[in-house]
């Protein structure tokens, strides 16, 4: 029989039994396949039986769309084997074991081994409990043998190393906890990390350590040598005796400062190599001149611990880095957005000001009242514009508390019909009410839903302009469940295609050319969702559209409980 598996996503190790004709997939409760992944649209998609038993995927308008095998699709067969992704979510179809066989069926290679494959209590030798894990490797020397201490110790470096790697996005505290790790498992007694300039390219000190020298040194003086070596040669090196090795003794600190063993590594990221790890003793002055007397500190063992701990730090530095050149990317990039759309409008709204402003001049010098009155009218429409956009502008970019309080939402909208009049009469179009009288109060603010609500009732009668029959309508009235209200604009106007539809209270995006300013929807939507509810659209182009502002009766505590409440899925939606 044909079966879904899901492989990857909150319903992970799922199976579905593909039994009729019509089977759907998506959020809803309603669905055959219901998926709890928040990305799933309530209707997602559909299985569609074929005449040879077979099954086609198609795509019912979900938000995210419907991928097969990697590609978006909207209608597409689907063979033994193929990869479905809805939302987060990967599903595996097998066509069946009635269906021929073929190597890519992996739904079929998928099996779950039950208590009657063995007999498990008796094949286990030792059990473990699952949060051992972290206490051996912050614990080694707990460790039964020699060689797991060994081992161990080592490991539980790297553990902490990936571990702060993870956890600390500033380079420089990443880089000296990266220090204090070293210092527990490498017997230096100086060192340093440097990185790369990225613009210069030159080497910086970012993390200084002295471990073992008491009379610290107020600069820290290194072999210049031994890293130009190390940078050139692009290799790591275990030095065990610098101050007679052939390559190195020309350096001047290595003989001033008796440096004996050195540890001097790349930190090779996966791009580049963004800088070294150095790490030395220093022998005393009986030393240098006894070297046999001299005690080594430095194993290939730390050689080797030291370039991986130096290949985890170059990681999370390119990370860093390109994480905060993306982030100002980006910021350019909006700032560019904003300022490009910004001109756009205030230039049109500045053309309409001084177009007021010519006929104004012409109605004084020839003392034409007509001309005045004319010109005054441009003037106060555009002014009008300037204190909209601006009004906008700061109600989408600051943080607002709702004032809450119980409405009348029915005298809302009757309050809102009245200043749209004038617009209306000016379009040619019919408004219609259909309030429910039984609604009872709800807590919200008046000011903020009043504005909303006039963005989107103005939206619709500019989306009828010019149509035949050009008629908006406005409803009111309470879900089925009794806990949320909807106001409901209704337009007979051009529509929006479904591809645009989350664009629209995307900032600055508008339909409607040098009409709009881009930012009405998204700051009623914002409202709303301030309040705990949302904006539902439903358009068709060359049909109308369809807005429902929804609303919690339920009367919030606080106004940080309302900016948090996440709405509901409306029934019926």
């Amino acid at each position: 029989m044909p079966r879904l598996i899901v492989i990857k996503g909150i319903d992970e190790g799922r199976q579905f039994e593909l039994t009729g004709p019509t089977v759907s997939i998506g959020r809803d409760a309603s669905q055959v396949i219901r998926l709890r992944d928040t990305e799933v649209s309530r209707r997602h998609a559909e299985l569609r039986r074929q005449e040879d038993g077979s099954y086609r995927l198609v795509d019912v308008g979900s938000v995210n769309g419907t991928f097969l095998n990697k590609q978006p699709i909207k209608d597409a067969p689907l063979q033994s084997g193929d990869h479905i992704q809805i939302g987060q979510s990967i599903l595996v179809y097998s066509a069946g074991r009635n269906a021929a066989p073929t190597s890519s069926d992996l739904a079929e290679r998928i099996s779950m081994i039950t208590r009657h494959d063995v007999d498990l209590p008796s094949a286990i030798v030792k059990t473990i409990a699952e949060s051992e894990g972290s206490r051996i490797l912050a614990h080694p020397e707990q460790a039964d043998t020699p060689w797991l201490r060994t081992a161990l110790a080592n490991l539980g470096i790297m553990y902490e190393a990936i571990q702060a790697v993870s956890h600390i996005l500033d380079i420089d505290q990443l880089l000296e906890r990266i220090m204090d790790l070293i210092s527990r498992s490498i017997a230096a007694d100086r060192g340093c990390i440097m990185l790369r300039h990225p613009d210069s390219g030159q080497l910086e000190p970012k993390a200084i350590r002295w471990w073992r020298d008491a009379g610290r040194e107020e600069k820290f003086f290194l072999s210049h040598t031994i890293v130009e070596y190390v940078l050139r040669e692009r290799k790591g090196v275990l030095v065990s005796d610098a101050a007679v090795d052939q390559r190195f003794n020309t350096g001047a600190s290595i003989q001033r400062l008796g440096i004996r063993e050195v540890i001097c590594v790349p930190m090779k990221g996966r791009h580049e190599t963004v800088g070294v790890l150095y790490l030395d003793t220093r022998s005393p002055l009986r030393d240098v001149v006894d070297t046999a007397s001299a005690s080594v500190k430095f194993t290939e063992d730390h050689l080797a611990l030291a370039i991986a701990i130096a290949h985890q730090a170059a990681l999370a530095v390119e990370e860093t880095r390109y994480h905060q050149a993306m982030v100002q990317a980006e910021r350019l990039a909006a700032i560019g957005q904003t300022i490009a759309a910004l001109s756009h409008h205030i230039k049109n709204i500045l053309q309409g000001l001084r177009s007021g402003s010519d006929i104004l001049k012409m109605g004084l010098a020839n003392m034409d009242d007509q001309l005045l009155q004319q010109g005054w009218r441009i003037v106060e429409k555009n002014q009008a514009k300037i204190y909209d956009l601006v009004m906008d502008m700061l109600s989408y970019s600051k943080e607002r508390e709702p004032a809450i309080e119980e409405t009348d939402l029915n005298q809302l909208v009757q309050d809102v019909l009245e200043l749209v009049r004038g617009r209306a009469k000016e379009v040619n179009a019919r408004l219609e009410t259909r309030l429910d009288e039984q609604l009872p109060r709800v807590p919200c603010d008046a000011e903020g839903i009043h504005r909303a609500l006039l963005n989107i009732v103005t939206n619709a009668l500019d989306a009828v302009e010019d149509r035949p029959n050009a008629t908006v309508g406005v409803a009111t009235q309470l879900e089925p469940e009794g806990t949320w209200a909807r106001i409901i604009v209704v337009d007979n106007g051009v529509g929006v295609p479904a591809h645009k539809i989350n664009d629209i209270f995307k900032p600055f995006v508008s339909t409607k050319g040098s009409k709009g300013t881009g930012l009405g929807l998204p700051v009623s939507r914002k409202i709303l969702r301030e309040h705990g509810g949302d904006i539902l659209v439903q358009s068709q182009p060359g049909k109308g559209s369809k807005f429902v502002l929804r609303l919690p009766l339920r009367s919030p505590l606080t106004s940080s409980e309302v900016r948090s409440a996440t709405p509901a899925a409306p029934p019926g939606e």
